[in-house]
C-alpha cells in the first residue's frame, strides 16, 4: 500500500475516533502523523514536526488571550447590552441584533463554539420571554458565528489563510470572509421568513425593564470580576455602563485589525501585545485570563497542521485532487470536495476539516483552472454552515439552552430536521453560487 493510501486512512481512523470518543482531534493527529511519518514516510521525527506553523498557533493564543480579557472585564456584556438597546423593544429586531454580536465576536477572535456559548443562552432566553421561535433564535446564532467566523482576524480566517498561503495560493481573505457572510445572512433570513419572523414585526418590548437584560445576561452565565478584587461579581444592568478599560479593550480591538490589516503586521503579535498591554493595566483582575486561551483549539489546530503536513508529504492531497480531477469535469470534483467537508464537518470538528480539505484542492485549481478564492471560499462555506448539526458543539449547545417552553425531543427534532436539509442542500447552493460561475476564473 503506497504512503498516499496509509495517510488517508490514518485521516479516517482519526476523524472517527475523533468524533466517537472524547479524544481531542489534535492528540489523535499527533499520534497519527508520528506513526504515518516515521514508518511510512520514514521521516524523522524533527521532519515531522516542521509542520507545525508556529504563526498559526501565534495567532490562536494571541485572539483568544485578548478575547478573555474582554469577556472577563464586561466588554462582551456590553455589546450585547448596547446592541439590544438600540433596537429599542423592537423584537423582530432581537434575532438579527443575536446574529451580529455572535458575528462580531467570532469577527474578532472568539471560537465560534465560544460565541455561541455566550450569546445562545442570552438568545433563547428572549427567545422564551418574547414568544420567538426557539429554533429560528438558535440558528440565528450559530450562523451569525459561522457569518463572522472568516474574517481575517478570526480563527477560521487565520487558518483558512495560512493554509492558502503555506499552499502557494493567492490570498483572498475578503473573498473567503464576505462569501461566508453573504450565505449565512441568506440562510437567517430564509429562516426569519419561514419561522415567524413577520409576526414579530408588530410586538415591542420594554428597553429599559430592568430585570429583562439583567436576567437573560444572567442566564448567559456572564461574569466579570469585581474592580479591585481577584473574585467574581455578577454582570446585568449594573454593570453596563462604559468603564474605563471596556473603553480600553474597544480600542484595543480596533487597533489590532487597523495594525495587522493596514500595515500588514503578524495578527498573533498585534493581538497578544494588546492583550499583554491590557492585563498590565490591570494584572489582578486579569491573572486568569490565560487560563481561558482556547488551548484545547490550539492543541487541536497545531495536531491537525502537522498531519496536514504528512498528508502532503505523502502525496494524498495530490492523489485525491488528480482523482476529483479526473472525473471528466472539474467543477463536479469541486462539488464532491463540498460535500466531502459539509458531511464530514457536520459529525467532526470544522477547524480540524480546514487545514485538511484545503490542500486536496490544489491539484484541482491548479489543473481545472478554478479561481483559488471562490473555490477555497465554497469549501470553507460548505464545511462551516452544516455546525447547525446537533452533533456538532454549536448545534448541541443551542439544544442544551432550549427555553422551558419547548421540550427536549420536539427541540432536537427540529435541529435534526433542519441541519439534514443543510447538509444536504447547503453544499450543493454553496457550490452552484461560488464554483459553477466561474467567479474570478482567468
Amino acid at each position: 500500500m503506497g504512503p498516499e493510501w496509509v495517510a488517508i486512512l490514518a485521516l479516517v481512523a482519526l476523524f472517527v475516533m475523533g468524533t466517537l470518543l472524547p479524544i481531542n482531534m489534535g492528540a489523535l493527529a499527533y499520534v497519527a502523523a508520528w506513526l504515518v511519518g516515521m514508518y511510512s514516510l520514514k521521516l524523522s521525527e524533527k521532519e515531522i514536526l516542521a509542520g507545525v506553523s508556529g504563526d498559526l498557533v501565534l495567532t490562536l493564543i494571541g485572539v483568544t488571550y485578548l478575547f478573555a480579557i474582554a469577556k472577563n472585564n464586561g466588554t462582551v456584556d456590553l455589546i450585547v447590552s448596547s446592541a439590544v438597546k438600540a433596537v429599542r423593544g423592537r423584537v423582530a429586531l432581537i434575532p438579527w441584533v443575536m446574529f451580529a454580536v455572535t458575528a462580531l465576536l467570532t469577527a474578532i477572535g472568539a471560537a465560534s463554539p465560544a460565541a455561541c456559548a455566550i450569546i445562545g443562552p442570552i438568545a433563547l432566553g428572549f427567545a422564551g420571554r418574547y414568544k420567538i421561535n426557539p429554533l429560528m433564535m438558535g440558528m440565528f446564532v450559530v450562523h451569525g458565528a459561522q457569518g463572522g467566523g472568516f474574517s481575517p482576524i478570526s480563527i477560521y480566517g487565520t487558518i483558512t489563510n495560512s493554509v492558502m498561503e503555506q499552499n502557494n495560493l493567492p490570498s483572498s481573505e475578503l473573498t473567503v470572509f464576505l462569501a461566508s457572510l453573504a450565505v449565512n445572512l441568506v440562510m437567517a433570513a430564509i429562516l426569519f421568513v419561514l419561522l415567524g419572523g413577520r409576526k414579530l414585526i408588530a410586538l415591542r418590548a420594554d428597553p429599559n425593564d430592568p430585570d429583562t437584560l439583567a436576567d437573560d445576561l444572567h442566564r448567559g452565565g456572564a461574569t466579570v470580576p469585581a474592580r479591585g478584587m481577584g473574585a467574581s461579581a455578577p454582570t446585568g444592568t449594573q454593570a453596563l455602563g462604559v468603564r474605563r478599560d471596556q473603553v480600553l479593550t474597544l480600542i484595543a480591538f480596533v487597533g489590532v485589525a487597523v495594525v495587522a490589516l493596514v500595515f500588514d503586521k503578524n495578527i498573533g503579535f498585534v493581538s497578544i501585545t494588546a492583550a499583554v498591554v491590557l492585563a498590565t493595566l490591570k494584572p489582578k483582575e486579569h491573572k486568569d485570563a490565560v487560563k481561558q486561551i482556547a488551548w484545547p483549539t490550539v492543541l487541536l489546530v497545531a495536531g491537525v497542521s502537522t498531519y496536514a503536513a504528512i498528508l502532503t508529504k505523502a502525496g494524498s492531497p495530490e492523489f485525491v485532487g488528480k482523482w476529483a480531477a479526473g472525473l471528466g469535469a472539474v467543477a463536479i470534483g469541486a462539488l464532491i470536495l463540498c460535500y466531502v467537508g459539509g458531511v464530514v464537518s457536520a459529525f467532526a470538528s470544522s477547524t480540524a476539516l480546514l487545514p485538511v480539505i484545503i490542500p486536496i484542492a490544489v491539484p484541482l485549481i491548479a489543473n481545472g483552472g478554478i479561481s483559488a478564492g471562490f473555490f477555497v471560499a465554497a469549501l470553507a462555506v460548505a464545511s462551516t454552515i452544516v455546525d447547525v448539526s446537533p452533533f456538532s458543539t454549536n448545534g448541541a449547545l443551542m439544544l442544551a439552552n432550549r427555553p422551558d417552553s419547548i421540550t427536549e425531543p420536539v427541540y432536537y427534532k427540529q435541529i435534526l430536521v433542519y441541519s439534514t436539509i443543510v447538509v444536504v442542500v447547503g453544499p450543493l447552493l454553496v457550490w452552484a453560487a461560488l464554483v459553477l460561475p466561474g467567479w474570478g476564473h482567468r
